[in-house]
Formats: C-alpha cells, structure tokens, sequence
C-alpha cells in the first residue's frame, strides 16, 4: 500500500462504514483505528446493533474516509471483509489501540454490549485530485 493511502488512514479518526440490510446499503459513522500496515481496521460497535447484525449476516463491508480539508480533499474507499476477534488477549490489545485513537469511546467500551470488530483491507480506491482515482488490491 502506498505511504500516502496509509497516511491519510493514520491521519483520521472517523470513517463511514457501509454495510448491507437485505441487499439495501446501511451507513454508521465509525471511530477507528489500524494496524501499522494498514491492512486491518478495527472499531467497536454495539452487539445489539443493526451494523453489527448486517456484518454477521454479509460480512462484505465499504468504508471510506476522507481528508475533506485537504487541498485537493483527499477521499479513500476500502473494501473489506469483517472478521469476528475472540481471543480476550488480541481484545483488550484492541481496545487500548482504540481508545489512544478515540479516548472520548471510554465508556461505551466499557459496557456489556461493547463488540470490537476488525475490517480487513482487501482493496483501495484512492482519489487525490478530481479525476485521478489510484486502484490497489491488498494481499
């Protein structure tokens, strides 16, 4: 992956996560964080959830974050796969790497309905300027 798709992930906070209700697109604004290679996404969404129920049901996933701000505004889609995390060590690992990104999540991961999730990059779309768009599938 490119080191600026991978500095634009590491830059932002919130994504847009699409997933799928019946075949109809459900979007949630997400708090996120990556691995350092950029190729796992991981955030935390409630179990009672309609995202969470979507993921489970079709675990095809959209994200897309974006640097609005930026001159050109950056716009970065990624398609990915949900995975289920179980092991309660990789769990508390996560959520500590979510909660240096997002502090301000605390007491929602603190709750019993708290599920920490992981999306695994399997392409990009990359827009830098008006009609450029960078295409890359990750292994």
């Amino acid at each position: 992956m490119r080191e600026d798709i991978k500095s634009l992930i590491r830059s932002r906070r919130h994504c847009v996560m699409a997933t799928a209700e019946n075949s109809q697109p459900y979007c949630s604004l997400m708090n996120y964080a990556a691995d350092e290679s950029c190729t796992r996404i991981y955030m935390a969404t409630s179990k009672n959830s309609r995202k969470y129920r979507n993921l489970v049901w079709n675990p095809k996933v959209s994200l897309l974050i974006d640097d609005r701000h930026a001159s050109p505004p950056l716009a970065l889609t990624v398609i990915g796969t949900f995975e289920k995390i179980a092991d309660p060590e990789e769990i508390k690992r996560l959520r500590n790497h979510l909660l240096e990104n997002s502090p301000d999540i605390k007491a929602f991961l603190d709750g019993p309905d708290a599920a920490l999730i992981c999306i695994r990059v399997c392409s990009v779309v990359f827009l830098d300027n008006l009609s450029h768009a960078y295409r890359e599938e990750i292994q």
